[in-house]
């Protein structure tokens, strides 16, 4: 592991756990960044516009509408924003339904978090349509709160979704921990005031004070995170 991805249980820092953890979905959660993408170029193609691999990483972790008006711009394509998102939540529910790509010690922690009694929340830019099934896979009431990008005003990388979570929680955001993946997500949390652990996944991250990367959440347990609270 490079200088830049420090292992969280290397302060010794055991003693305390966040009061909740606040979960990203796309690609922390679950690896579904290339069902998206594969969804996208198969809308370009339908509807003969073009849709390249670098305009798919420019979305992740945008909300809905704001990627959906990107990809009417640059597929150059004549749906309205809210078309694009039917046809790609028709295309990704299906993908997800035949297979659930959890990330790697995503679900683990996830449990020993509950086990642990700390309150978890999901804050995801996806429809309450697509979280649904993801949560149909987990434990029942794996999570304590739900907040979509269809139920905020604003989406990340506006700080809204997480202090929204936070709130419902009876929590500060200084209180949490965010896990996310992306730049977009990462933004979001840290405007709200919450900690921040990235762990990347189709993107690479820069190292950023208030961020701590992680290459992998495999082997992580509750009482690693406290070590983010010092």
């Amino acid at each position: 592991m490079n200088e830049s991805h420090r292992d969280l249980r290397a302060t010794g820092e055991t003693s305390t756990f966040p009061s909740a953890v606040l979960w990203d979905m796309d690609g922390t959660l679950v690896d579904t960044e290339p069902y998206w993408i594969e969804c996208e170029f198969a809308l370009a193609e339908r509807h003969g516009g073009t849709w390249s691999r670098e305009h798919g990483l420019a979305v992740i972790g945008l909300d809905l509408i704001d990627s959906a008006t990107y990809m009417r711009e640059h597929m150059g394509i004549d749906l309205t924003p809210r078309q694009i998102i039917e046809e790609l939540l028709v295309g990704v529910v299906q993908r997800i339904e035949q297979e659930m790509p959890w990330r790697p010690g995503a679900r683990e922690l996830l449990a020993a978090l509950k086990a642990n009694d700390v309150p978890c929340a999901l804050v995801t830019m996806s429809w309450r349509r697509f979280v649904e099934p993801v949560l149909r896979a987990l434990p029942e009431e794996s999570f304590d709160v739900v907040v979509c990008g269809d139920e905020v005003s604003h989406g990340k990388p506006h700080p809204e979704p997480y202090l929204r979570a936070a709130d419902l929680l009876g929590c500060t955001p200084a209180e949490t921990l965010a896990i996310e993946d992306s730049q977009t997500g990462a933004t979001s949390a840290e405007a709200a005031g919450c900690p921040v652990l990235v762990v990347p996944s189709q993107v690479e991250m820069p190292q950023k004070d208030g961020w701590v990367l992680r290459e992998t959440l495999v082997g992580l347990e509750p009482r690693d995170l406290a070590a983010l609270h010092t």
